[in-house]
């Protein structure tokens, strides 16, 4: 599979004499990326999974001298290290998150290099004395977007090339290619971007076996929060987790904790809300009182949408009878397709590398979504059905406000109409930059 963060780890490969760490939510391909690019450039490497061996985690926590560590690692490595060429892959690091306080004197020593994987770690280094600053290039790695499910599955770089090329230029991608893109799309929200499970879609075809996969990884995080709840008795994680699908069934989506308990306020689920952003198992998309760049300075934290990070296991929570029903794309025929059309959005503008905001006012009207590229702030409407030129909150909004840009997303071709931009939702990520710089 093609993934995006091939780039950033070749680039780390030829030109950094840094640690790297990827981290990101479980199952997003961390450990298969990281052995594809090492292998690729037949870099000589020892892969150490911290769960899988707790002597050497057990060492780890014992010393901090780095010449001892670094002459340890190598003694248990299965291969046989080169100084100054090999490279030490140590998985699973969020069982020893202060791994990355040491890592700075390993760089420095430069007998070997290192690369740090985990999951969760967004939670577990919150904990740690620190970061060394300058010694790590660190970032997180998300599921696979549309483009990179469009590659998996059939979709030809020509064919995204000219759709790229009709983005910048403001005209009508070529009905054949739109249309294959638009059902593409509807697998993608019904098979989402979780490796493995593109893996099962690609060889089987099948739903039960989609949903078998979902249902898996699913679990796996559940058995996280689990972990973390006995740890930290506030936390309700898994009560929060498992209220995203109803909440954002709700008309306005915003989520709402009473719901969760009619005695509760935010306040006493705050924690649990922060594990599930930090651990990227769920997107936050805070609302903003003005519209203007800052977004964040005039955001709200503890007013907000929650969204899964990946729209497929969103969508293995429904009956089978609805992936059938998304399947037939038929709008007039939508099961709350907007929930799912939104949290398709929300991961594209994340994967995007940018942080999903929405806009309400009582006298304007709610914008799904305000985002801040480099040439200014833009709004986003999200149309499931076929009234997709209806969207009075947008209007509203524009007769206050300029933008550079305006979107309306929905299954429609590229136009454009009295100043709004409407182009084909599978074009979320693509105008989360400029239109010259869509690449």
């Amino acid at each position: 599979m093609y993934r995006i963060y091939e780039n950033r780890v070749q680039e780390w490969i030829d030109n950094s004499r840094k640690a790297l760490l990827i981290y990101g939510a479980r199952q997003v391909g961390k450990t298969w990326l990281i052995r594809e690019m090492l292998e690729r450039n037949k870099i000589n490497y020892s892969e150490i999974n911290l769960l899988e061996r707790p002597d050497i985690l057990k060492m780890l926590e014992s010393t901090d001298d780095s010449s001892e560590i670094s002459t340890r690692l190598a003694l248990y490595s299965e291969k046989e290290l080169k100084e100054g060429e090999s490279v030490i892959f140590l998985d699973e690091i969020q069982k020893y998150p202060d791994i990355v306080t040491k890592i700075k004197f390993l760089v420095d020593e430069g007998r070997f290099r290192y690369i740090l994987s985990g999951s969760n770690l967004g939670v577990e280094l919150k904990g740690i004395r620190s970061i060394p600053v300058g010694y790590i290039d660190e970032w997180q790695m998300m599921p696979m977007n549309f483009e990179e499910f469009a590659k998996a599955t059939g979709v030809t770089v020509a064919q995204l090339e000219h759709t790229k090329a009709c983005i910048r230029e403001g005209k009508p991608v070529d009905e054949i290619i739109h249309k294959k893109l638009i059902s593409t799309f509807y697998y993608y929200l019904v098979v989402g971007g979780m490796p493995a499970v593109v893996n099962v879609f690609n060889r089987t075809q099948n739903l039960d076996e989609i949903d078998k996969e979902q249902k898996s990884i699913v679990n796996q995080y559940k058995a996280d929060f689990t972990r973390y709840e006995q740890e930290d008795k506030k936390l309700k994680v898994r009560s929060v987790y498992e209220n995203i699908p109803s909440q954002l069934d709700k008309q306005n989506r915003r989520f709402t904790f009473t719901l969760l308990d009619r005695e509760l306020k935010f306040d006493r689920y705050e924690d649990s809300f922060l594990w599930l952003k930090d651990a990227a198992v769920a997107i936050p998309s805070y609302i903003v009182s003005v519209p203007r760049s800052p977004l964040k300075i005039s955001s709200e934290t503890n007013v907000f949408r929650l969204f899964m990070s990946d729209v497929g296991l969103l969508v293995s929570c429904y009956p089978m009878f609805t992936k059938r029903k998304l399947l037939e794309m038929d709008p007039e025929k939508e099961i709350n397709n907007g929930a799912l059309f939104e949290n398709f959005v929300a991961q594209e503008i994340c994967a995007a590398g940018l942080d999903p905001y929405y806009y309400k006012k009582s006298k304007i009207g709610e914008v799904d979504f305000i985002i801040e590229r480099e040439d200014g702030v833009v709004p986003i409407e999200v149309k499931s059905g076929s009234d997709y030129k209806k969207h009075a909150a947008l209007d509203n909004l524009l007769e206050k406000e300029s933008f550079k840009e305006v979107y309306v997303l929905s299954t429609n071709n590229i136009e454009k109409d009295n100043g709004i931009n409407y182009y084909p939702i599978y074009a979320a990520g693509m105008i989360c930059r400029s239109a010259e710089t869509v690449v």
